[in-house]
C-alpha cells in the first residue's frame, strides 16, 4: 500500500470475509504513506508494517511478517468479488496445490466499454502466456513461495519475475474476480496505457533494469 486510504478499507473488508472459513492474518505493508493508510489498516484489524517503497520490497516484507501455511498477495486497490473464498477452498484442496499458484480473473471497476476490452486482453494473457499480473492477486503455499525465493526486491515487474519462476503449467485460474481501480487507464488512456504496459514488459524481457522501467511506467 502507498497512500491507499481511499481504497484500502473496502479491500480489507472483503478479505475479512474469509475469517469464518480460514484463520486469517492480515498484514498491510506500507511504503511510507502520507495519508491515513496506516490508520485505516489498523482500524480494519490488520497489522501495518513499514517497508521501503516499491512493490517488490513491500510484498517481500509482508510475506516475511505474516504467518500461516498459505499466502494471498493483494494490491491495496483490488477487491475480491463473488465466491472468492470458495474458489480458494477449492484450490487448496487440490492434491497438487502445494506446487501450484492460483490467480483471480482480472476486472476493472469501470462501466466503460473499453474496460471490457482490457479485461479480455488481460485474461487472455494470463491463460495463454502464463503472465497474470499482481492486480489479479496470487495465492501460493508458504513452502512453494519460499522455495521459489518469493518476490524480488525490485520496484516493478516483481509479479512477472515470480510468475515466470512458477511457470505457466503451475499457474491455476481461480473462479472469482479481482476487481481493481481503473485510475491508471482513465489517466493514461484506454489505448495508450496498455501500449505503455506492453512496452515496459518488452523492456524487462530485454534486460532493462526495473528501476529504469519504473520511470517509464509512471
Amino acid at each position: 500500500a502507498f497512500n491507499s486510504a481511499r481504497n484500502l478499507r473496502e479491500t480489507l473488508a472483503r478479505v475479512r470475509a474469509a475469517r469464518g472459513v480460514f484463520r486469517v492474518d492480515i498484514v498491510v505493508a506500507d511504503g511510507g504513506s502520507l495519508d491515513d493508510t496506516v490508520a485505516v489498516a489498523e482500524a480494519a484489524g490488520a497489522r501495518a508494517i513499514s517497508a521501503p517503497r516499491g512493490r517488490g520490497t513491500q510484498l517481500a516484507a509482508g510475506a516475511a511478517d505474516v504467518s500461516g501455511d498459505w499466502l494471498l498477495f493483494l494490491h491495496s486497490d483490488t477487491e475480491l468479488e463473488g465466491e472468492w473464498v470458495h474458489a480458494i477452498q477449492a484450490f487448496v484442496r487440490r492434491r497438487d496445490a502445494a506446487e501450484r499458484a492460483g490467480y483471480f480473473r482480472f476486472a476493472l471497476r469501470d462501466h466503460h466499454r473499453a474496460a471490457r476490452r482490457i479485461e479480455r486482453l488481460a485474461n487472455w494473457r494470463s491463460r495463454a502466456l502464463g503472465l497474470p499480473y499482481g492486480d489479479q492477486g496470487l495465492l501460493i503455499s508458504r513452502a512453494f513461495h519460499d522455495a521459489l525465493g518469493g518476490f524480488p526486491a525490485i520496484p516493478l515487474m516483481e509479479d512477472v519475475a515470480l510468475v515466470r519462476r512458477i511457470g505457466k503449467r503451475r499457474l491455476v485460474p481461480l473462479d472469482a474476480a479481482a476487481r481493481t481501480s481503473p485510475r491508471r487507464y482513465r489517466e493514461g488512456g484506454y489505448w495508450l496505457r496498455p501500449m505503455r504496459n506492453l512496452f515496459c514488459l518488452s523492456l524487462y524481457f530485454l534486460g532493462v533494469a526495473p528501476e529504469t522501467i519504473r520511470r517509464i511506467y509512471g
